[in-house]
């Protein structure tokens, strides 16, 4: 049996998260129930970075790009690479199957705390010295999503 892709676990994730979240927000308010699910979101990245970094082959961004291809299976993201060489990987994501998938559940205005927030932490998690730089999303609306990962000489 072959493990769940990443987008089928994002999904069943976002099904427990959606009424929690619609509680929170009826009961605190829409900006802190973001809040509190930005930061719980925010841990649960950075230590499913630790998690996969302990079992990757190897590490730094090298290790990075050897377990890329779990947020792509099952066609969950389509990408054009434009750069991939030592220290640097950078490619734009022309479909978005996490953001469609969240807008149709009707998630959409937290599809960024479920998916998109969790990029950066999940390097912070599987190797500091990971660098992720990106200035705009499908989920935010943009035409494609601009990731630049570059590896840097310190751990943080």
């Amino acid at each position: 049996m072959t493990d769940l892709g990443i987008l089928a676990r994002r999904t069943i994730e976002a099904e427990i998260v959606k009424p929690i979240y619609e509680e929170m927000r009826a009961a605190i308010g829409e900006a802190p129930a973001r809040a509190i699910l930005r930061k719980a979101i925010r841990r649960a990245a950075i230590a499913s970075g630790a998690a996969m970094a302990a079992k990757a082959q190897a590490q730094g961004l090298d290790g990075f790009k050897a377990v890329f291809p779990l947020w792509t299976q099952d066609g969950a993201l389509e990408v054009a690479v434009l750069r991939d060489e030592p220290g640097v990987f950078a490619f734009n994501v022309t479909r978005c199957r996490y953001a469609e998938t969240y807008r149709a559940m009707g998630l959409g205005a937290i599809g960024d705390i479920l998916s998109c927030d969790r990029d950066g932490a999940f390097c912070e998690g599987f190797d500091a010295s990971i660098e992720l730089t990106r200035t705009q999303t499908i989920m935010g609306g943009a035409r494609h999503c601009d990731f630049r990962y570059r590896q840097t000489t310190e751990k943080a």
